[in-house]
């Protein structure tokens, strides 16, 4: 009798150290998981926390999965596009160019591409397709017709080209930047084509980067024509664009000042 006690308790015992040891690799394969989980947040998270989204003058704010944009409909065109940059983000890959197509997020309808046709004027690409080269499907997202405005070709292909290049640059530098682009639309714009798409004489564009705590920003204006200038000629203030648009570009950041380097 005593020896099937004996023999009974031993059984309890050893499925007792077994559970023990069950638990305690259960407990390690979540800690594991959870720090690789932490550990790949930390890598593929933004560092920009909250909505660094511009106001809207029109309320027709169009988010695509890279970008995000306020439409204007009076001028057929966004008013800004925002995005961020990173690091990791700049590739050079051979993607086929598609057609420029309609934003069918845009609910009154973006302008159609064929205004653009014989006017004189490039598609512009506010968001550069150069920017979106990491993945296909964010490459073709820069082609729907929200995304670009009326520019002369020297302008597009010279001093803008000049300074998305200087822009990858800094996303380099920084690792993680914000962009928000756009031209500054007014009644006296020139038009072009059926939908009268207006012709800015001015396009903006400013860069913001996070480090640590820290914010800042470089604000550039510049005119819709061909240039030799320096880039930091058109360095401006980010309260000048904001006056000229009616815009307030980082509403979520107090205290922030543009800086006239970077």
């Amino acid at each position: 009798m005593r020896n099937y006690i004996l023999f009974g308790l031993m059984i309890l015992l050893s499925i007792s150290c077994k559970k023990e040891m069950i638990n305690s690799n259960v407990k390690n394969d979540l800690k594991e998981t959870e720090s690789n989980f932490v550990s790949n947040q930390s890598h593929t998270d933004s560092v920009y926390t909250f909505s660094y989204l511009p106001t809207s003058t029109t309320k027709q704010i169009v988010k695509h999965k890279y970008y995000t944009l306020s439409y204007n409909e009076k001028f057929e065109q966004a008013e800004w596009v925002a995005y961020e940059l990173k690091k990791e983000y700049l590739k050079n890959n051979d993607f086929k160019r598609p057609y420029f197509i309609e934003d069918p997020k845009v609910t009154t309808g973006s302008a159609d591409w064929r205004n653009y046709k014989k006017s004189g004027y490039d598609k512009g690409h506010l968001c550069p397709a150069g920017d979106m080269e990491f993945d296909k499907s964010a490459y073709t997202d820069t082609f729907f017709t929200s995304n670009i405005s009326p520019q002369k070709h020297d302008f597009n292909s010279g001093v803008w080209n000049r300074l998305e290049q200087k822009v990858r640059y800094w996303a380099g530098k920084y690792s993680d930047i914000y962009i928000v682009t756009g031209g500054i639309l007014k009644d006296s714009d020139k038009k072009i084509g059926t939908e009268e798409v207006s012709v800015p004489k001015y396009f903006y564009k400013i860069i913001l980067a996070k480090s640590g705590k820290e914010h800042k920003a470089i604000a550039f204006l510049v005119p819709n024509e061909d240039s030799d200038k320096s880039l930091y000629d058109f360095v401006v203030p980010i309260e000048t664009l904001e006056k000229m648009t009616g815009i307030d570009f980082f509403p979520n950041l107090k205290n922030l000042k543009s800086s006239k380097s970077f």
